[in-house]
């Protein structure tokens, strides 16, 4: 059975991006990157929201082809690339870049998914993983906390009806811009 696993950069206060939906970025920072490219090779399937799967394919198709990409980046763009993918959309048509297009109850099909593949799975994107962070699917969560408040936006954690209690498995801190990584598992009954 599979590992579901939720990630992503926050700011401090606990947004994923604030409200005119931009990331909290503290600047460049290779071994952040480096940290999430790590996570992307060990993923054997991702899935997305058509709003984040429109935004990354915008991008990083391309990105490995600019001269002046950093190599961490360009590393990401190629990861990517060929990590498989599962978009949820009831608008998109067809997706491409090692994707397959997904119009099902994204609970459902995440249990599936889980039953179905060895390895780790990832939910991308805080909209997509709220109604799987509410149906109790999520395996391990892991936020890499930026040093920036931005007042508000789209939370990191959806609206719960109870206490998710989490035991802290990780935590360190990356050395030049001072985010910090917290990667916690639930502490199931």
């Amino acid at each position: 059975m599979g590992r579901l696993t939720y990630g992503m950069n926050i700011s401090v206060d606990g947004y994923t991006v604030d409200a005119k939906g931009e990331l909290p970025d503290v600047g460049p920072d290779d071994e952040v990157h480096q940290f999430w490219n790590d996570r992307v090779r060990d993923t054997a399937l991702s899935l997305y929201g058509r709003k984040l799967y429109e935004l990354m394919a915008g991008y990083w198709p391309t990105a490995a082809q600019d001269p002046d990409i950093p190599p961490v980046e360009a590393e990401f763009a190629r990861l990517w690339m060929a990590m498989p993918k599962v978009v949820f959309s009831q608008t998109l048509s067809s997706v491409d870049w090692n994707s397959r297009l997904e119009t099902g109850d994204v609970v459902e099909v995440a249990k599936k998914l889980k039953a179905e593949t060895d390895g780790m799975l990832e939910v991308a994107g805080a909209t997509l993983a709220a109604p799987l962070v509410q149906a109790g699917l999520v395996d391990e969560f892991i936020v890499v906390v930026n040093p920036v408040a931005i007042g508000g936006g789209t939370p990191f954690f959806p609206t719960l009806q109870q206490w998710v209690k989490l035991e802290l498995v990780e935590n360190r801190t990356f050395s030049k811009t001072g985010s910090i990584l917290l990667r916690f598992v639930p502490v199931r009954d």
